[in-house]
């Protein structure tokens, strides 16, 4: 078998000019599918619980992944809210089926995320989000903002590459991102609590440059937007019939920071190691959840598979209390 296609020296050069890269090509549509059909059934499983729970009357088990939820969420927002945060991934007991461990180890996936790295011992992060946008609901607008707003400031000069893969196609309509070229060299500008649904936002006036002169992201399913952790972006409303699915994954060098092979007792409040497991002192850019390593060619035996994975998910969930706040930034004055 080939090995998957990588990318090219050019479309690599782009992404370090610009602090992204649209591929529209990662993957063939029908590599997602098995995910899209594993969340489907979840969403019924979740749907048939609550209905078995006197919580929901009409299943819409006629319509498709695209629009079940947002029917679901329109005949209750407490319904559909609640299976929403159940997907999301929002730490280890969010969604974490085989369907998406496959994607976030695949190797397509790791051949185009390897090149922009520079380096085959890749280390993938839990913090990883699943987003069905529905329409019309603001909950699903994402403000300006920098993932390294949400990271620990030891990490802001490392490299984190956000994977967004959209399960549909991704147009201006059903609410594609926003993004601001050639603004991540800088330092992490500064954010502030309290924006829509509770993400961090940088107001207009901090921003790297005009917003004005953002770019469209739009991107096929298939496809893949690769940003930097310090490229400002956010995400414009659903004004479509359908729900705008789209995942966020993370990765980065074995050599950046990470909690590899650590588990929350070996680390303290603030992130940092035991020094009898680990010697460099603070190591997770995200301490309350798990890093893994997800491919090398140093040491193949030590990649994470789907069991160590679930587990380090799982261990990681329930002692995310522990971890304190490591960064701080301001309230905004009014919601954005």
């Amino acid at each position: 078998m080939s090995s998957p296609r990588s990318l090219s020296p050019q479309q690599v050069s782009f992404f370090h000019e610009e602090g992204y890269l649209i591929v529209p090509d990662v993957f063939d549509p029908a590599d997602l599918e098995p995910l899209r059909n594993a969340l489907h059934a979840e969403i019924d499983r979740k749907a048939r619980e609550l209905k078995a729970e006197g919580k929901l009357e009409n299943l819409h088990e006629e319509l498709d992944f695209d629009r079940r939820l947002a029917a679901i969420h329109r005949d209750s927002k407490e319904n559909g809210e609640l299976i929403m945060k159940h997907l999301e991934g929002l730490r280890g007991g969010g969604f974490h089926a085989p369907e998406m461990f496959d994607v976030i180890a695949h190797p397509k996936m790791l051949a185009a995320v390897g090149a922009l790295l520079g380096t085959s011992e890749i280390v993938a992060s839990s913090v990883y989000r699943i987003r069905p946008k529905l329409p019309n609901i603001g909950r699903g607008v994402v403000p300006w903002h920098q993932d390294s707003g949400y990271f620990s400031p030891h990490c802001d000069t490392q490299l984190i590459i956000t994977c967004w893969v959209p399960m549909v196609d991704a147009t201006v309509e059903n609410g594609c991102m926003q993004i601001l070229p050639r603004t991540h060299t800088g330092k992490v500008v500064k954010h502030h609590t309290g924006g829509n649904a509770g993400f961090l936002v940088i107001k207009d006036e901090d921003l790297p440059d005009d917003p004005r002169r953002s770019i469209t992201a739009a991107c096929p399913r298939g496809g893949v937007v690769f940003m930097t952790n310090r490229t400002p972006h956010c995400s414009t409303p659903n004004y479509s019939d359908h729900i705008r699915w789209s995942m966020d994954l993370r990765y980065q060098s074995a050599e950046v920071p990470n909690n590899v092979g650590l588990w929350p007792e070996q680390i303290d409040a603030e992130g940092n190691a035991d020094p009898e497991f680990y010697e460099k002192g603070n190591i997770a850019c995200y301490p309350p959840e798990a890093d893994f390593l997800v491919h090398s060619r140093k040491t193949p035996e030590a990649v994470t598979d789907y069991t160590e994975y679930v587990k380090r998910r799982e261990t990681y969930d329930r002692t995310s209390s522990k971890f304190s706040a490591y960064r701080r930034w301001p309230t905004a004055e009014t919601k954005v």
